[in-house]
């Protein structure tokens, strides 16, 4: 990870955390505790994957910045809301997030519920309200669909599905594939597409591009995941390390042994490089983030 990147991925990081921090009610207007519940579970962790590739997509067409600013912004309330509600009892039944108690923790059920909810909406506002003189209102309803479909039943809350009927089966590489391309990857992809689309209608070889790209990183992404949470400890997590071993939860180290994962995820690297050839220099971002998802200890 160059210098020059950690500079600009540290600059996005802490632009998106100012920006959410605006774009969400404030913790004095009604209902108060929901509010604060909201902040509690979108400010103050993460990595911050999706704005950042966000942000280096638009790069490559020149996309304004506000409009790029509400699309991070929407692209990380989906996924905040998303882990919510995944470590709610009901679901994955977790109590830590990002090296804090989770929501329902710290609140209650109840309210944990509603913050996912409230997110998800507050999501749509946020990027519908993007200014319509720097985004054409045809080019903002394609981007706002591509965030619906990436947030359903087709996209996350599918793969979510899948993963809940799949506790104690085994999968095939394709079906577990499948699982996480909705899971983990369609948001991932969302992200890249918002983020150009934001700038350009896109042609086919274009969209072609990016899909691979993005499809490359977010299976690497899920493998990475399950490789750090079979080796690395709950500090340096951030959350509860070993638990999908404890769940019976098939993952790639499961099916294809620790090494192969490994190597697996450095080939989708490779992948997701050669994808991006046709795009030059303006790649350079998402090139260094598809280094970065692949080499990160965390």
């Amino acid at each position: 990870m160059t210098a020059a990147f950690d500079d600009w991925m540290k600059t996005v990081q802490a632009a998106s955390e100012t920006d959410m921090a605006a774009l969400l009610p404030a913790v004095d207007v009604v209902p108060g505790k929901l509010h604060a519940a909201m902040r509690y579970a979108l400010l103050g962790g993460g990595k911050r994957v999706r704005p950042l590739l966000v942000y280096a997509a638009g790069a490559l067409f020149g996309a304004d910045a506000d409009t790029l600013r509400r699309a991070a912004a929407a692209v990380e309330m989906i996924h905040a809301y998303s882990l919510v509600h995944d470590d709610m009892p009901c679901m994955d039944d977790d109590a830590l997030r990002r090296g804090k108690p989770t929501v329902h923790i710290a609140y209650d059920e109840a309210t944990a519920l509603l913050v996912g909810d409230a997110l998800q909406s507050q999501a749509f506002l946020v990027l519908a309200e993007a200014d319509l003189n720097m985004v054409p209102a045809a080019r903002l309803a394609a981007m706002l669909r591509l965030l619906a479909h990436a947030s359903g039943s087709a996209g996350m809350c599918g793969g979510q599905a899948i993963d809940l009927d799949s506790v104690g089966l085994s999968l095939t590489l394709p079906q577990l594939e499948q699982m996480h391309q909705l899971k983990t990857g369609a948001l991932l992809r969302a992200s890249v597409l918002l983020g150009a689309t934001a700038g350009k209608d896109l042609d086919a070889a274009e969209t072609a591009a990016l899909h691979a790209y993005a499809r490359a990183i977010g299976l690497a992404f899920q493998v990475v995941d399950d490789v750090l949470d079979a080796t690395a400890d709950s500090a340096t997590l951030g959350k509860t390390a070993g638990k999908d071993a404890a769940d019976n939860k098939p993952t790639y180290v499961s099916i294809l042994g620790l090494e192969a994962s490994r190597a697996l995820a450095e080939q989708l690297r490779l992948e997701a490089h050669a994808a991006l050839a046709s795009f030059g220099e303006k790649a350079l971002r998402l090139r260094e983030l598809a280094d970065l998802i692949v080499q990160r200890k965390a």
